[in-house]
């Protein structure tokens, strides 16, 4: 017989009850913000809900239906699934199995969103045993209505079968796959409140190992079981409340389960609790800062707790701790204190306790009383601490140090002594860079930068970084780079030049640490110097002789170039890993080799005669390998000026020259294309009758075909010709430049012949990162030195088909296009063109140009 459907009625009313019960929960939750409430009130309104249900089913006294998961721990945010397991003492007949069909279709007419399974004793306790998931759902289980004897043997069932030991290793192997997944840091841009280091899972396999191990079900139990002190206990309260709160607004905002801070979702949560702007940072920005130092106090926590609760699963062998001192102690393989006062005793311990890590490798971490120790140790770094010279000269040690200076410096800033130490630093933790190609917070990115700097002097990395390697090896006194590093973004956030207003911070801390002058003045002139070799490599002309000249000027001396060099290099690669290329690389170095050669010169460059000379002699050296006459390079280069040759490495002359030495006057377009010799990408070389929208032709094609431009040299030669030159990088990486050089030489060759309008690039969608952080366009225009041409300058952020606009606007004022350098950083371009012609020798012909350019700009 079929069993009897529960009246419409009753539906409607439960459904009723649903609605009204969680509208009612918003509506409170949004006025006293009490999340303990909100989580519980909605855990309790789904029990009487589903026991309701259950009892209008009349299923038999011998079921048990249990909530699992967090619906078990009684914690239910807005938007969470609803995790049931039907319990059953045996195999279920047809007629059992119709019912709980028809039980699983009404929870979802009430508007219920259900996991839910329906196991035996047997089964459940089976599957359990081998699946690591399965037991950390189940570990969480509560009855909510059936046989409490069955409930009973199903939890001392899972109790037997549970190994605490393997639990704990298999929670912290999944800890670290987790940690993986989300790029083994808390401070992504779009963290997920659940799931990112940081985040509500690090809080919850605390519980769930303690609970496996039988050492407690709450932050109150391991306290009474001193394994989590009162401060401890404290601080955990205030972190789980701040995610807690973040997770219920978001799933408010978003009417979904949506874990995750996208750019959508942060500005509106600002403003929903209370985050204010500052001069130089947004809402937004505070906000996420204040989640980022919560995230940090949380991986701190699950270190310190993991391991104290691991001590308990795991007892170490009875063996004496091996003294090193009076102060500390190694004690399986863990550096610690010999009693919990040791800082308070002694205060300089503090940075002795990291140097010692650094100086014995055989040291695998800090025991659970060190580091708690440590962390309480934060007040104890007042000014006494700071003008103390033993703890200056410790602090300075640390940089001086063979081994072990970034994760010293990670684990300082994870336990919050180094902002104490240095509140200029401290200030920074945790900030956020909305500047389109930074992907860390300000104080990562300095961890990052000084982990690149250390890998330069590492035999195992030298294969990646050979050059970087070569000169380090060379650079006395190496560690002065770090502390340049340690400074370079330290006034990010204060509004202004942080370059400049860094190096007052960089000064006052060489002075108070005991520095040489000489060492004070090159560090103090890294941290303002920091982005000039990048801008100039990247925005300027660097073939042009009196480029080279100047930026020698502003170095002085190889010492400073060479340092400049590697500063650079270790912070572009660390902003973010989108905005490191070769082709960077490439300009960086040559940029460094050709200044090293004028300051080995004594710092005269020679006459621009003497360079063409000397590339013309190096190109027909290499042309003399293809077996070609002394005279090959004649008719081509007697069409060519002196700004090509300056413009041009005597490699491109010698290419050029080879495709174009016995058809300089050819009516047919020439293009020819190869894999950068150099770098990454492609080059590519366009030969043909000038014309008036040639570049926007030939950007229009590029685009299209998938490539970026990196770098363009426009010259038109002295009987009429467009001589082009192009970088081109693939922009979604699909490794197919080699089978790419036919398709273009063909394609573009036929587009030029039949004269084809140009065509636009294909669009694509913005990313939401561009879309919630726009930068405002800035366009300039400024005659160069001779007066001849002028530069333009372009910073916008970046999207598909940008370079085509700019190139139909130059088109449309008859502006003649020389040289363009293109600028990519993560999302945001910074474009340099060298133009002459359209009227912009003229005043209005300039404004006119760069209206219509911001217009272009604009997303």
């Amino acid at each position: 017989m079929k069993a009897p459907a529960p009246h419409t009625e009753l539906l409607a009313s439960l459904r009723s009850r649903l609605q009204d019960g969680q509208k009612a929960l918003r509506e409170s939750y949004l006025t006293d913000s009490d999340a303990l409430a909100m989580l519980a009130g909605r855990s309790t309104l789904i029990d009487d809900i589903l026991r309701d249900l259950w009892q209008a089913q009349h299923f038999s006294a011998k079921l048990a239906l249990v909530a699992v998961g967090g619906y078990g721990r009684g914690e239910l945010y807005p938007a969470s699934d609803i995790d049931l397991l039907i319990l059953l003492p045996s195999s279920p007949d047809e007629k059992l199995k119709g019912k709980l069909e028809t039980l699983v279709g009404l929870f979802w007419d009430i508007g219920l969103e259900i996991g839910h399974s329906v196991r035996t004793l047997d089964e459940c306790l089976a599957e359990a045993a081998g699946d690591i998931t399965i037991q950390t759902a189940l570990l969480e289980a509560r009855l909510l209505i059936g046989d409490a004897g069955l409930f009973k043997r199903f939890e001392k069932g899972l109790g037997i079968d549970l190994d605490p030991q393997a639990f704990f290793k298999a929670k912290r192997l999944e800890q670290d796959e987790r940690y993986l997944r989300y790029q083994d840091t808390p401070f992504s841009l779009e963290p997920n409140l659940k799931e990112s280091p940081g985040g509500l899972r690090d809080l919850q396999v605390i519980l769930w190992i303690a609970k496996a191990a039988g050492l407690g079900h709450s932050w109150q139990e391991l306290k009474a079981g001193g394994f989590v002190t009162q401060e401890e206990f404290d601080h955990l309260a205030r972190c789980e409340a701040t995610l807690q709160r973040l997770r219920i607004r978001l799933h408010y905002q978003t009417h979904r389960r949506e874990d995750r801070l996208l750019f959508d979702y942060q500005t509106t949560l600002a403003e929903q609790l209370g985050a204010q702007p500052t001069k130089a940072r947004r809402a937004s920005e505070v906000l996420m800062q204040e989640y980022y130092r919560n995230a940090k106090s949380v991986t701190q926590l699950n270190v310190i707790m993991l391991q104290n609760i691991g001590a308990a699963i795991f007892p170490p062998p009875d063996l004496a701790p091996q003294p090193i001192n009076e102060r500390f102690q190694v004690a399986h393989e863990m550096l610690d204190v010999v009693h919990e006062q040791v800082f308070v005793d002694h205060p300089p311990a503090v940075f002795e306790s990291f140097l010692l890590m650094q100086k014995d490798a055989a040291i695998k971490g800090m025991t659970a009383r060190t580091l708690r120790a440590l962390y309480r140790s934060r007040s104890l770094i007042d000014d006494n601490f700071r003008n103390d010279p033993a703890n200056r000269a410790l602090f300075l040690q640390l940089f001086q140090q063979p081994r072990g200076l970034v994760h010293e410096l990670r684990r300082m800033n994870q336990y919050g002594l180094l902002g104490r130490y240095l509140p200029n630093f401290g200030a920074i933790v945790g900030q956020m860079q909305h500047d389109l190609f930074h992907v860390y917070t300000v104080d990562q990115h300095i961890m990052m930068v000084i982990r690149n700097l250390r890998r330069f002097t590492m035999e195992e990395f030298a294969h990646e970084y050979p050059f970087c390697t070569r000169l380090v090896s060379e650079f006395d006194r190496h560690w002065l780079l770090y502390i340049a590093a340690l400074f370079h973004d330290i006034a990010k956030g204060r509004g202004g030049d942080h370059s400049e207003q860094g190096t007052a911070d960089t000064q006052v801390f060489c002075e108070r640490h005991g520095l040489t002058a000489e060492d004070t003045e090159l560090v103090v002139w890294l941290v303002r110097r920091h982005l000039t070799m990048s801008n100039v490599a990247q925005k300027q002309d660097i073939s042009d002789p009196d480029v080279i000249r100047a930026f020698a000027e502003i170095v002085g001396d190889e010492r400073h170039l060479a340092a400049l060099y590697l500063l650079t290099v270790a912070d572009i690669r660390g902003t973010s890993p989108k905005v490191w290329n070769s082709w960077k690389g490439q300009l960086l170095q040559d940029l460094f080799s050709e200044t090293r050669r004028l300051l080995q010169q004594g710092g005269q460059a020679p006459e621009p005669h003497g360079v063409i000379q000397e590339r013309q002699d190096e190109a027909m050296r290499l042309l003399r390998y293809f077996a070609l006459s002394a005279t090959v390079h004649e008719r081509l280069w007697k069409q060519l000026d002196t700004v090509y040759f300056l413009r041009h490495s005597a490699e491109e002359i010698a290419w050029h020259t080879r495709c174009l030495h016995y058809r300089p006057n050819d009516e047919k377009p020439v293009v020819k294309a190869r894999i950068n010799p150099n770098s990454e990408g492609l080059q590519v070389m366009v030969y043909t009758r000038d014309q008036r929208d040639l570049f926007a032709r030939l950007v229009g094609f590029f685009g299209r075909a998938g490539y970026n431009i990196a770098d363009a040299k426009i010259h038109t030669t002295r009987h009429g010709y467009a001589l082009d030159s192009f970088v081109l990088l693939d922009v979604s990486d699909r490794d197919s430049d080699r089978e790419m050089i036919s398709f273009i030489e063909h394609e573009l060759m036929a587009r030029l012949t039949s004269e084809a309008p140009p065509e636009a690039p294909l669009t694509a969608r913005l990313s939401r990162r561009l879309k919630h952080f726009p930068i405002t366009p800035s366009v300039s225009i400024e005659s160069d030195d001779k007066g001849n041409n002028y530069v333009l300058s372009l910073v916008a952020a970046d999207r598909p088909g940008l370079l085509y606009a700019v190139a139909t606007t130059l088109t449309r004022h008859g502006a003649t296009l020389h040289t363009a350098k293109i600028a990519t950083l993560g999302e945001r371009v910074e474009d340099t063109f060298l133009v002459s012609g359209g009227g912009l020798n003229q005043s209005a012909g300039r404004i006119s140009l760069e209206t219509e350019l911001l217009e272009q700009l604009k997303i």
